[in-house]
Order: structure tokens, then sequence, then C-alpha cells
């Protein structure tokens, strides 16, 4: 049976913005939904955050709630088939072979340019127990 120290210990995606106000932090799980806490910096941020985990779950758990596994990379394959006019290919085609790449590399730079933060350009996700052992 999983306990609440099962779940404690998972290293479960920690997001954090700036608040609109500009006073402080915003710090959530995406993965608990409601699991949500703000301070006046980042590092006070994440660790109201994990008060925020552990009530979250003990919460859950005491309620008979599912509680989700950590999402991780590994359920990604980095492939995946789109199906585009001929036309578009064609053009993807003859742009990627004037820059002198592959169409799939042109493809992933045209994807990547246009999201607001793409993982090629970011850090992996803080986890909550990497974030604290730097802090430590």
């Amino acid at each position: 049976m999983k306990d609440l120290e099962y779940y404690t210990k998972k290293n479960y995606r920690i997001e954090i913005i700036r608040d609109e106000g500009g006073e402080g932090y915003v710090a959530q799980y995406p993965e608990l939904k409601g699991c949500i806490t703000c301070a006046g910096s980042i590092e006070k941020a994440v660790a109201n955050l994990e008060d925020a985990k552990r009530e979250w779950l003990a919460a859950a758990l005491e309620d008979g709630y599912s509680i989700p596994e950590p999402d991780s990379d590994e359920r990604y394959s980095g492939q995946f088939k789109l199906r585009i006019p001929k036309a578009l290919h064609r053009a993807l085609a003859e742009e990627s072979k004037r820059e002198g790449i592959s169409m799939n590399q042109y493809c992933v730079y045209l994807l990547s340019r246009n999201l607001p933060e793409t993982p090629s350009v970011r850090p992996p996700s803080v986890t909550s127990a990497h974030y604290l052992e730097q802090q430590a």
C-alpha cells in the first residue's frame, strides 16, 4: 500500500511563476491539482510548497483520492507522426535543403522557435528534491 512517505519522496515537477503584482512568487505542483502556494521569494515559495504537498497528500490519502504518479520524459519517445498537405511537405523539404539541414532538423527548429518555452532551450524541470539539494 502506498502511504504518505511513498508519495512525499516522489519528485513531482514544480512550476514557479512571478506573481502578477510582481511582489512575490506562486509555486505549484501541476500534477497535484490545487497544490499551490505563494511567497515573497523563490526559496520561501518552494519551502511552503513542500509543506503544502505534504498536507495535500495527507488529505488525498484520507479522502481516498487517487494520487497521480509524477510525470516524466520517459513516456515520450521524441517521435510522432504528422500528416501534412503535399504542398507543405514539398515546401519544407525545399527549404531544409536550402538551409543545408535535414527536414527533420528544420521542422524541429520551426516548432521550437514557436513555443513559449522550448525544452531544447530551457533546463529540465526543477524537481522538489533537486531544488532543495541545490539550496543546502
